[in-house]
C-alpha cells in the first residue's frame, strides 16, 4: 500500500463497515453487485477501499442491507464524502507508517501493548530523537528528521481539546529498563511518562518481568476503535511491512489477549510507583566524600 495513504484510511474503514453490514444481512458480494448493476470485482474494490463510493450509493446500500438508524446512515455517507481527503502527514513526504497515522487520527481509543520502547504518543522529544536515530541504521539525517517531526506532531491527537484520544498502554518492564539515548534522557522520559499518565484519558500499566509468559510475548500490537463504525482494527508493527487486521474475529481475539495483559499488569497506582523507582535508579550515584586532613583531624 502506498505511503501516501491511497486508498485513504476513511475509504478503507468505510469499505470494511459496508462489508460487515452486507455479511450481517446474509448477502453475497455477487448478489449485491447484481442488484447494483456493477461487476463483482468492482464490488470487491469498493469493500477493500480501492475505489471511491458516492454518498448516495452508500445510502442505497444501507437500504439494501436493512440499516434504518439515520445516525448510522448519515455517518457512513459523511465518511464517503470525506473519503478522498489526505491527511496532514502526506505533505511530510515519505512516511512508512502513513496508514497507521490515518487510523490513529480517526480513532476514538487505542489499547496498545509495547514490549520494547515507550510508545510514540508518550515520548519526550529527546527520547523520540534517540530511538529514531538508533533503530533505523540506514536512514539519512533528512529521513530521521522527518520521522521525528511526524512523531511529535502525532502527539497533538492525544491531547485534542475537543476529543482527546483515549489511550490505554500496557508496557513491558523491558521498555523501562532499556536505556535509550542516555541515562539522563531515559530518566526524563520516565518522569514524563508518570506525568502524562496522570491525565484522565491516559492509563499506563507496567507488566513486570516476574509475571512470566503472557499473551504479549509474540510482540507489539495495538487495537484501535472508531466513533462512527462498529469495525475496529488491529495494528501489528513490523520493520519493513506493517500488518492491519480488520476482521471482527481477529479484533475480538486481540481484545481477549489485551484483557489478559491488563489483568496481569500492575494497576495504575502501583505502576506509577514502579516507574518512579526505575527513574530514581537512573540518578547519578552520590560520590563518596574525599578524606583529607580536616576529616582525619590530623
Amino acid at each position: 500500500m502506498a505511503a501516501n495513504g491511497n486508498p485513504t484510511v476513511r475509504r478503507r474503514r468505510l469499505g470494511a463497515e459496508l462489508r460487515r453490514l452486507r455479511l450481517a444481512c446474509g448477502l453475497t458480494s455477487t448478489k449485491v453487485a447484481e442488484r447494483l448493476l456493477i461487476s463483482q470485482p468492482k464490488m470487491s474494490h469498493l469493500e477493500n477501499g480501492r475505489r471511491a463510493i458516492k454518498p448516495r450509493d452508500v445510502r442505497d446500500l444501507c437500504a439494501l442491507y436493512g440499516v434504518t438508524d439515520p445516525q448510522v446512515v448519515d455517518a457512513l455517507m459523511e465518511m464517503a464524502g470525506e473519503a478522498d481527503q489526505q491527511g496532514w502527514w502526506v505533505a511530510c513526504g515519505e512516511v512508512p507508517y502513513a496508514v497507521y497515522i490515518g487510523l490513529e487520527t480517526e480513532a476514538s481509543s487505542i489499547r496498545s501493548y509495547e514490549p520494547l520502547v515507550i510508545p510514540g504518543l508518550l515520548q519526550t522529544p529527546a527520547y523520540a530523537a534517540a530511538v529514531t536515530a538508533e533503530t533505523i541504521p540506514l536512514a539519512t539525517p533528512e529521513q530521521i528528521a522527518t520521522r521525528l517531526d511526524v512523531r511529535l506532531r502525532r502527539q497533538h491527537r492525544a491531547h485534542h481539546p475537543a476529543r482527546p484520544l483515549r489511550l490505554w498502554i500496557v508496557l513491558d518492564e523491558s521498555a523501562l529498563r532499556r536505556i535509550v539515548g542516555s541515562p539522563e534522557i531515559m530518566r526524563e522520559q520516565l518522569e514524563h511518562l508518570n506525568h502524562i499518565a496522570a491525565q484522565p484519558h491516559i492509563t499506563v500499566q507496567v507488566l513486570p518481568h516476574d509475571v512470566g509468559a503472557h499473551p504479549g510475548v509474540s510482540g507489539q500490537f495495538s487495537i484501535l476503535d472508531f466513533p462512527d463504525t462498529a469495525t475496529g482494527a488491529v495494528y501489528l508493527e513490523r520493520f519493513t511491512s506493517d500488518l492491519y487486521l480488520e476482521k471482527r474475529s481477529d479484533v475480538r481475539h486481540y481484545g481477549v489477549m489485551y484483557d489478559h495483559l491488563q489483568a496481569q499488569a500492575l494497576n495504575p497506582d502501583s505502576t506509577r510507583q514502579f516507574i518512579s523507582r526505575a527513574a530514581e535508579e537512573l540518578l547519578p550515584a552520590a560520590s563518596p566524600p574525599r578524606r583529607g586532613l580536616s576529616e582525619t583531624g590530623w
